[in-house]
This record gives structure tokens, C-alpha cells and sequence, in this order.
């Protein structure tokens, strides 16, 4: 079996040329942190031995500055016995030079390599025509071109890699210059006994670089030789190692590139054209309306036009009969109440409520994954980066939460790719503000019922968890050891190209079926256990299909209903027991509250927004926004606690993190009620507008002060002394 790495550029298409290779369908995006752990599959159709591909994370260099260069350094330096044994670098064909950069520290591992020259349409597009015959001539290696999304040359990278591995030839290394090159010679003659063989070079070349990781597998003395020989070439030449190499990479890729690369007449400068798009859709001033405008016609579509129209039939068209099909069918057959109860209300009723809202999802995810595969989500991190840095947090937290709308789980991830752990740390807590896939059908039901499917407060839903995301990025940076500096964020824009159908096609039949795989199986058994809560007594006698009065649920509902009376929806004991079976999965609490209030429903019921208008009266809204804040808001399902935990490292800070977005889910919830009900219900000044006025003050104070933790800290114990 050969073991191949495949290695590139964030962008350069590395991922797709995986998938076409392996079959498999990862996810692609354009940009960094799609992938940040290895993927690997087998070549579907290789020439003679099977042929193990691993995706590594696409990235700049070796040098280990974040997670993903890490991870990637570490798999291809491997072990004496166990290392890849060919090299397959991704390279994009319309920006050679930079993939050069990281293709010449990869030759220097002496791994036998081949070259995909990917997007091959795209360069010629922008004008250059990539010679492949002098690109291998220069660089001593096999290059296979390639136009991944098309699936056109793929099938060569096989037979390639099969060639490089029989040939065993290691590519030609760049020379840097008489000056390094005599310095890379002293330096490995130093460490030749402390190193395997096969890196002693790119060991050495390292060192020049003043790398940390390579320093402290070396001992001391033996560094300090090495340093000796690195000072007297750097003073000789006036300049230090770093700059050098950096440079001497940069000046072997120019020269590569230029004995490689001529200009095409005629064609098209996709580049110019993309830079044209550029200076309106992410213009200093508009681009943020255009953003917010862009959104806005995505939920209009997805909420209250195409989407909305499937998601109506099933709720009102095919839910109903099916219920009534079955109902009927097993009163005929002298089924028990109960079990026609359990299967009619409790199973199809619950998950019904969460797959009726499937075409809403299905639209959504069909538009945001063009504007990906168009490269306009990119452009997003770019627009949102410059405002999230005002707020004390890095760029790179932008990412994440655009992959939030998605899911929460990826998106926690996602926050791999910021190499500061303290800011790492932040974005894990404040990522799952964004309201993913999960909490769309509940702010559908929400919206529907009281702003009739207004698409405006929808995507206020959104920008409301960016809100938080931002006011948080200034809170938390007060706890002591919770973040730090916000780095610098560089991200390369792809050019603007039209989507590819199976890619588009391929994300939102992978992110749809997750969805009603949930609904399947979670969601259902959650919804079967409700209905017996609020079906039967605790002596186990059965209530009948329209009353839970008196049920266990009930009486659990009513034990915990107290906490949330300064929201409002405290006074429906359904929705406290929602918001607790939500944290299962957000999807739990629209079940439950379909199971809940379905049966107060007539024929046409279990109908989720039509339960509540008809259960909270049209004087509701508040109410109700409420309860969709704070769910919004509060911890998250399961699974992306789970995640949380392993990227924060310990229970300790996971449970902070819960904590800290709990009480911000309430305290958010409790002022836009108690104001609501003061200004458009019959409140007054109670404890309860009291108690929303002392949040804002908290919420300010954190804002506000150089060191709130600090001072709390110092009073307590100036009172217990």
C-alpha cells in the first residue's frame, strides 16, 4: 500500500481534487480551517497498489505558527519507519508562485513528490498558460494538470503517484544561494548524529529560521554550535536567517514560475474582473448594507416565499392526512387510545413538526452554499473581520460563525485555526451565538406565528448572535486568562467564479439529510418520551390525548416554571420544559412543543404556530420572542457541548463557558421582555422592569470597566476581612 499526503494552499482546491480522487465528500469552502484534522480514503482507481490519500489542512508553509501547520509538519517529517512515502502537491495554477513557496520546503524533506496543477481554466482565464513540461524540468518531479471541480485529470494523479513511488526519486531541492547554501552544509554537519538522515537538510535549513519546534528537539550545546555558524553567516552578510530564507524561497519561486509561465493573448482577467466586484461588494462603507441586504433576500426566499410554500404543505397538507390516515386505520383495527395517542401525536407529531420545516431548510442551505462556491461567504469573513477586531476579537473568529449558521458543532471546530489559545477560547464560548440550522425552524414557527414570517426579524435572529459575539468579545476579555491579543487576520480572496452544481448540489443533500437523520432518530425518541411525560400520571395511569394537567411532565414543568416568570414564559410551564429537552438537541424543543400543544389544537392540529397563537393568545409575541431569545441564546445541544469540551481542554472551562451563556441567554431574554410588556402590554414598574434595568446595568459594567472580575474580587474580600 503506498501512503500519499496531499498537501497545498488553503484555496488551491485540495480538497475537491480529494474527493474526486477518494469519492469521498468532504466539506470544501472557500476558506482557511475547512479542514483542520487529516482525512484520509483510498484512490477509488489505482494502477497497481492501493494508494491511501491524507488530506492535510491546506496551508503556507511548515513553519509551525498555527494548528494546521502543525498538524500537516508533523504527518510528512513522521517517523524513521513510518512516513508518507509520496508527496502530492495541490497547487493553483493562477497563483504558482505562492504554491511554489510551500512546495520548495516540502522538496526539502527529500519526499517523493507529484505536482497537481489545479485550475488550470482559471490561469488561462487570467491570462497565463503554465507550462507543465518546464515546471518538471525545474523542479524534478511529475506535474499532472488538473481542473478539480470538473473532475478533468484526476484520473492521471494516480497513475503519477504510482510512478513517483516505484521511481523513489526525491524532487530537486530550490538552491537559496552561495551564502545559505555553504551555512545549510556547516549546520548539518552539526547535527547529522541528532537527526535522521532524510531531514538533515530541512533540518538545518530550520534552524537559520530560529524554529522553536526544531531547537527543542536538540540539545542545547549542539544548538549553540549551530548558532555560532548561523551569526557569523548572517553578520557577514548584513542580514538575518529568517529574512534570508524567506527571501531565497521567494526569488527560486519568481524564477520557477517565470521559465514556466507565459501570458495568453486574448483571454479573459477573471483576477480584474473579481477585483472589479470587489471594490463594490466589499467597499469600506457598503459592504455591510450589501451583506445585510444579501442575507435579507436569502431568508425572503427561503422563509417567506419557495420555502415557505413546501414547509406549509407539509404542515398543513401531508402531516394532517398522514395522521388522520393512521389514526382512522387504528381505531378501525380497536387499537388502544394510548398507543393511537403515542404513534399519532407523540411520533408523528413530534418529528412531523421538525421535517415540516425541511423545504425552508433545503432553500436556506441552497443559497448559502452558492454564495460559498461563487466565493462571496469568503468576502464575509473580510466585511465582518474589520468590525470584530474593533471589539477586541481576532479575525479569524469570523469564520466560525459563519460556519455556525450551518451547524455548531463544525463551527466550534472551526476555532482550531486561531493560533492564540486565549482568543481560541472565546471564539468556542461565543460561536454557538449564532443560531444554526437547528434554531431556524424554531424561529420559523416564532415568526410565522406572531410577525407574519417576517424575513426581517428572521435575519434579526442573526444578527443578534453576532451582536453577542461582539459584546462578548469585550466581556470576556475581563476574565483574567480567558483571551488575548487579537492576531492579525490574512486571508486570500478567491476569484469570483460560477458555482459548481454536484458541489452545491452535494452540500445541501449532506446538511438536509443530517437534518431529517436527527428527526429520525433524536428527535423522534425525544418526542416519544414527552408524550409519555405529558401523557400519563406518576402512578402510570393514561390522561387521554388532549390533557396534561396532572401528567409527570406537568408537575416537572411546574417545579422549574419559576425560573423563567422574569422572561414571561414562565407563566407557560410547555416552554420550560422545552427549553430543557432543547439542550438534547435544539430540534427537541419544537417537538415538544408540537406534542405539548397539539392536541389543544382542533382537527386540523399539531400545527406548531397555530398551537401557539392559540395557546398564548395574539397578545403573545413578546412572550414568545422571548422564549426564542433565551433558546437561542443558552447553551447549546449536546453534541456541541461535546465539542466545546475538547477544544477548551477541561470540564472546568466548558462548564464557565455554559454558565457564562446561560446568563446571558436569560439576561437578554429578561430586558426584551419586561420591556416589551412595558411599552406594548399592561406592565408596570414591578420587580420585574427592576430586575431587566439591573441586567443592563451588569451588562454595561462588564462593558464598561477596566477590571469589573478584579474589583468584585477586592470587595468580597475587603467584606470578609
Amino acid at each position: 500500500m503506498i501512503t500519499a499526503a496531499l498537501i497545498g494552499n488553503p484555496n488551491a482546491g485540495k480538497t475537491t481534487v480529494f474527493n474526486k480522487l477518494t469519492g469521498s465528500i468532504q466539506q470544501t469552502g472557500n476558506w482557511p480551517g475547512v479542514t483542520v484534522e487529516r482525512k484520509q480514503g483510498f484512490i477509488r482507481r489505482s494502477p497497481k497498489d492501493r494508494i491511501l490519500v491524507v488530506d492535510l489542512p491546506g496551508i503556507y508553509s511548515l513553519s509551525p505558527y498555527s494548528p494546521e501547520e502543525i498538524v500537516s509538519r508533523d504527518f510528512l517529517i513522521g517517523t524513521s519507519d513510518d512516513k508518507p512515502d509520496v508527496a502530492i502537491c495541490v497547487v493553483d495554477a493562477s497563483n504558482l508562485e505562492r504554491g511554489l513557496y510551500l512546495l520548495s520546503q516540502v522538496a526539502d524533506l527529500g519526499i517523493p513528490m507529484v505536482i497537481v496543477l489545479n485550475m488550470v481554466d482559471v490561469a488561462e482565464k487570467s491570462g497565463m498558460k503554465v507550462d507543465p513540461s518546464k515546471l518538471s524540468e525545474a523542479l524534478g518531479c511529475e506535474v499532472v494538470e488538473c481542473v478539480g471541480v470538473r473532475n478533468q485529470g484526476t484520473d492521471d494523479i494516480a497513475e503519477a503517484v504510482q510512478r513517483a513511488y516505484d521511481g523513489k526519486e526525491a524532487p530537486r531541492f530550490l538552491t537559496y544561494g552561495s551564502d545559505i547554501e555553504e551555512c545549510v552544509d556547516r549546520v548539518s554537519d552539526v547535527i547529522r548524529n541528532c537527526v535522521r538522515d532524510d531531514v538533515v537538510r530541512w533540518a538545518a535549513l530550520k534552524l537559520i529560521e530560529r524554529d522553536d519546534m526544531v531547537m527543542q528537539d536538540l540539545d542545547a550545546d549542539v544548538v549553540a554550535k549551530a548558532f555560532a555558524i548561523i551569526d557569523e553567516m548572517e553578520k557577514r552578510v548584513g542580514d538575518d536567517g529568517v529574512q534570508m530564507i524567506a527571501t531565497a524561497r521567494y526569488d527560486s519561486s519568481a524564477a520557477v514560475e517565470k521559465a514556466a509561465v507565459t501570458k495568453v493573448g486574448g483571454a479573459v482577467a477573471g483576477s480584474s474582473l473579481s477585483d472589479r466586484i470587489d471594490r463594490i461588494l466589499i467597499h469600506r462603507v457598503l459592504g455591510l448594507p450589501i451583506f445585510i441586504a444579501i442575507m435579507y433576500l436569502v431568508y425572503f426566499v427561503s422563509i417567506q416565499t419557495i420555502g415557505t410554500m413546501g414547509s406549509d404543505y407539509i404542515n398543513d397538507e401531508a402531516v394532517p392526512w398522514i395522521q388522520e390516515e393512521i389514526a382512522s386505520w387504528m381505531t378501525d383495527n380497536e387499537v388502544s387510545e394510548a398507543l393511537i395517542g403515542l404513534v399519532v401525536t407523540g411520533m408523528i407529531g413530534g418529528a412531523g413538526a421538525v421535517i415540516g420545516f425541511l423545504p425552508q431548510i433545503v432553500v436556506l442551505f441552497l443559497f448559502l452554499a452558492i454564495l460559498e462556491e461563487v466565493g462571496y461567504m469568503s468576502r464575509v469573513a473580510y466585511i465582518l473581520d474589520r468590525i470584530f477586531c474593533r471589539f477586541g476579537l481576532s479575525g479569524k473568529t469570523v469564520i466560525p460563525a459563519v460556519i455556525g449558521i450551518g451547524c455548531g458543532v463544525p463551527a466550534v471546530m472551526g476555532t482550531r485555526t486561531i493560533e492564540d489559545p486565549m482568543n481560541r477560547n472565546v471564539a468556542v464560548m461565543t460561536t454557538t451565538f449564532m443560531p444554526c440550522s437547528a434554531k431556524l425552524p424554531i424561529i420559523t414557527v416564532i415568526v410565522a406565528a406572531f410577525f407574519h414570517e417576517s424575513a426581517a426579524v428572521t435575519l434579526s435572529m442573526y444578527l443578534l448572535g453576532i451582536a453577542m459575539i461582539l459584546i462578548s468579545g469585550i466581556v470576556l476579555k475581563k476574565f483574567k486568562g480567558v483571551v488575548g491579543k487579537p492576531a492579525p487576520f490574512i486571508m486570500e480572496l478567491p476569484v469570483y467564479h460560477a458555482p459548481t452544481p454536484p458541489n452545491v448540489a452535494r452540500s445541501v443533500i449532506e446538511k438536509s439529510w443530517s437534518f431529517v437523520k436527527k428527526a429520525g432518530t433524536l428527535i423522534l425518541l425525544s418526542a416519544v418520551i414527552i408524550w409519555l411525560l405529558s401523557s400519563y400520571t406518576w402512578g402510570f395511569e393514561y390522561l387521554g390525548d388532549s390533557e396534561t394537567a396532572g401528567s409527570m411532565l406537568a408537575d416537572i414543568g411546574h417545579a422549574v416554571t419559576w425560573i423563567f416568570i422574569p422572561n414571561g414564559f414562565g407563566q407557560v410551564w410547555e416552554f420550560s420544559v422545552a427549553s430543557i429537552s432543547g439542550l438534547m438537541a435544539k430540534e427537541n424543543l419544537l417537538a415538544t412543543v408540537a406534542v405539548l400543544f397539539g392536541s389543544s389544537v382542533d382537527g386540523e392540529g399539531l400545527i406548531a404556530a397555530d398551537a401557539l397563537v392559540d395557546a398564548l393568545g395574539p397578545n403573545g409575541a413578546g412572550l414568545a420572542m422571548a422564549f426564542l431569545i433565551f433558546n437561542l441564546l443558552c447553551a447549546p445541544c449536546f453534541a456541541a457541548i461535546g465539542a466545546m469540551r475538547s477544544e477548551l481542554g477541561s470540564w472546568k472551562k466548558t462548564c464557565f463557558a455554559l454558565l457564562y451563556q446561560c446568563a446571558v441567554a436569560y439576561m437578554v431574554s429578561t430586558i426584551f421582555y419586561q420591556f416589551w410588556y412595558l411599552i406594548w402590554g399592561e406592565g408596570s414598574f414591578d420587580y420585574g422592569i427592576f430586575l431587566a434595568i439591573a441586567f443592563i446595568g451588569l451588562l454595561v459594567y462588564f462593558v464598561a470597566a477596566k477590571d469589573p472580575v478584579g474589583a468584585i474580587k477586592r470587595r468580597a474580600n475587603l467584606e470578609a476581612d
